[in-house]
């Protein structure tokens, strides 16, 4: 297993600029952020745009989010980072979790970088259960991506969310209760969302058809996702596969997420 270790990590970008807004539609409203050049602050649109999803329990006002925009837009022209909330989590108004409604807000987010910034080219950077959301979504509703980069992806996602779950809570669940669970922000599910969740096992899917556009980094220290189930999965599918040495699953070091950082950037602009 060949390991790559950050030497020369990139220099931190500078003058970012950030605007909250909301997606209302079909009864939804999507907290959104929008991160670009501070120079293009008046620019209304732009020929690439890359969403970013954020990890169970996370929020889309991440530093490294941050961090990613502030490299990418120093260094090339003409793109803008969308982040945004899934459901129940940041500053959601939701409650209750469910996978079809996370499915919803990714289309959503997709229309509106396709509609009002008018995208050429849309790009996915997920993280986690954002990148098992991006996965599933590719084989049921199609692939909107040009690239597409996974950061610990959550590849054994219904495993890693049971661990997560006490036996009282498992036995609630059984009697059709539903259970909080979360970290800073609790949110509700129930055991239709288990079984939504064990339904669907990425790694029962192939993704041949993606391979050559999609890039996986993960953590060889990573606690909640095996790295060798995520490079099992990459090899099976062919899809480019970096194994981070020493990195966990958040890439809490800034070395490490500078790497990521790098990785994707340069993976997203190869071939332009």
């Amino acid at each position: 297993m060949k390991y790559v270790i950050l030497t020369n990590p990139p220099k931190r970008g500078i003058d970012i600029w950030k605007k909250n807004f909301d997606i209302n539609q079909q009864g939804y409203s999507i907290r959104c952020k929008l991160l670009i050049n501070d120079n293009d602050k008046q620019t209304r649109t732009f020929d690439n745009v890359v969403i970013v999803t954020h990890g169970f329990g996370s929020h889309k006002d991440t530093a490294g989010t941050v961090h990613f925009a502030e490299h990418l837009t120093s260094k090339y022209k003409n793109y803008a980072v969308i982040a945004f909330d899934w459901p129940c989590h940041g500053a959601d108004a939701r409650k209750k979790l469910s996978i079809p409604e996370c499915m919803t807000y990714l289309t959503l987010v997709v229309d509106y970088a396709r509609t009002e910034l008018q995208a050429q080219n849309i790009y996915n950077y997920s993280t986690s259960f954002g990148a098992y959301i991006t996965l599933r979504y590719l084989i049921e509703q199609g692939n909107p991506f040009k690239k597409i980069a996974l950061r610990s992806p959550g590849v054994n996602m219904y495993e890693s969310m049971s661990n997560h779950i006490s036996d009282e809570g498992f036995a609630k669940l059984k009697k059709g209760k539903e259970i909080q669970v979360g970290f800073d922000r609790k949110m509700k599910i129930d055991q239709a969302f288990m079984d939504d969740l064990k339904s669907f096992n990425v790694r029962d899917h192939e993704y041949f058809d993606f391979a050559d556009d999609i890039l996986i980094l993960h953590g060889t220290k990573d606690e909640m996702i095996p790295i060798d189930l995520v490079q099992d999965f990459a090899e099976n599918n062919v899809i480019e596969f970096v194994p981070v040495e020493g990195a966990n699953h958040p890439f809490q070091n800034p070395n490490h997420m500078a790497l990521a950082i790098h990785q994707i950037i340069e993976f997203f602009h190869k071939g332009d």
